[in-house]
């Protein structure tokens, strides 16, 4: 049965960007939202007692401001009044988290692809939605994150991974799963996680880095995630880091994915050993101090160091995350990517913080979720 869960907010005008702002920020004062949203009290208190009664809006706690008079009494949101889930499609498998309306997961569920056919495809997807939707009364839209070109409809225009071409998944899904279904590029959408509830929730300008099986940029600027229909090419991948590096499949040498991929790594410390090795091994035989390993790790590490140095330099962030599964290059080559991004810094330059995730898979299902949350709670979305 097709979902028919009723708008977040009737209201799509002040209304809905008093309650945005307690999604993302609650729990949240009344005079925080006020000031954040050039509000005078009383307006405040129109447009948030409605809310209130509706239950979509609570009062939580006390807090005192240090002044006299009665304390206030922040205002935030039920997460667990919505849920929502989140896919992560990949060439084998397809992964899959439900969450709440903050994306916290709260079940996760995967499943092998034994066929890359899209009906094969979107029938995995929709067994894997039923399963997480079983565990609560109503899931409110899904949201999948795939690695190629996507058009705004949810259609996967190329995704070489999967053979794919003009597949219109969105549309697929929804029929097959009865929930509101949106469809992006998934870095696009890990991006959007960071920029709604990650580490970089307040930064008005931050860029995103993804290590693993590609690498991925991307970047938020002035609030918002900077998207064009190039996004999920993996241009960042051509980025040249050393000019006497190897030569990738498309003839760059030295590029940012002939040395950070873990399939760079993987063969060059599976040749250097003559023996072949999974890429957490190559790392731990680097942090032991296996000769062949620490050199090849630490030439990726400073790689990577130059590339954080030229997305610094060239769009000042505030933060730089580094998320993906293969980010543990980040801690085992941490001084040797230090070192790269010196080699390109003004040594005026100010340090740009540096923040890892943990590298989980689930953290594209988060993004994906996140996705849905966006297009629920965001009229434009819709």
């Amino acid at each position: 049965m097709r979902n028919t869960t009723p708008p977040w907010v009737p209201d799509a005008g002040a209304s809905q960007a008093v309650a945005l702002e307690v999604l993302l920020r609650g729990p949240i004062s009344r005079s925080d939202i006020a000031r954040r949203l050039q509000l005078s009290p009383g307006s405040l208190t129109r447009l948030s007692t409605p809310l209130i009664e509706s239950g979509l809006l609570v009062e939580v706690g006390e807090r005192g401001d240090g002044r006299a008079g009665r304390p206030s009494r922040p205002l935030d949101v039920v997460p667990s009044s919505r849920h929502f889930i989140g896919m992560k499609l990949m060439g084998d498998q397809v992964l899959g988290a439900l969450t709440d309306l903050r994306a916290d997961v709260i079940a996760s569920e995967s499943a092998a692809l034994e066929s890359q056919h899209p009906d094969d495809v979107v029938a995995t997807i929709a067994a894997i939605a039923a399963r997480l939707a079983a565990r609560v009364p109503a899931v409110t839209a899904l949201g999948i994150g795939v690695g190629g070109l996507l058009d705004d409809h949810g259609t996967v225009l190329s995704a070489p991974f999967l053979e794919w071409e003009d597949v219109p998944l969105a549309s697929l899904v929804e029929t097959a799963t009865g929930i509101p279904t949106v469809v992006s590029n998934d870095l696009v959408a890990f991006t959007e996680y960071e920029h709604w509830f990650g580490a970089a929730r307040e930064l008005d300008r931050f860029a995103v880095i993804t290590l693993g099986a590609g690498i991925g940029y991307g970047l938020v600027a002035n609030g918002a995630v900077v998207a064009s229909p190039d996004s999920g090419i993996g241009l960042v991948g051509h980025w040249p880091l050393d000019p006497y590096g190897p030569v990738c499949p498309s003839g760059h040498r030295g590029c940012a994915r002939s040395i950070l991929t873990q399939a760079a790594i993987v063969g060059a410390v599976s040749t250097a050993l003559g023996r072949a090795v999974g890429y957490e091994e190559a790392l731990d035989l680097a942090a032991a101090g296996e000769a062949a390993a620490r050199r090849v790790v630490d030439d990726a590490g400073r790689g990577l160091g130059r590339l954080l140095a030229a997305v610094a330099n060239l769009t000042v962030p505030e933060m730089i995350v580094l998320g993906g599964e293969g980010v543990r290059l980040v801690e085992i080559a941490r001084d040797a990517v230090r070192e790269g991004m010196a080699l390109d810094r003004d040594p005026r330059a100010r340090d740009i913080p540096l923040v890892t995730t943990t590298g989980d898979n689930t953290e594209w299902c988060r993004g994906a979720a996140v996705l849905a949350i966006q297009a629920y709670v965001l009229p434009a979305a819709r």
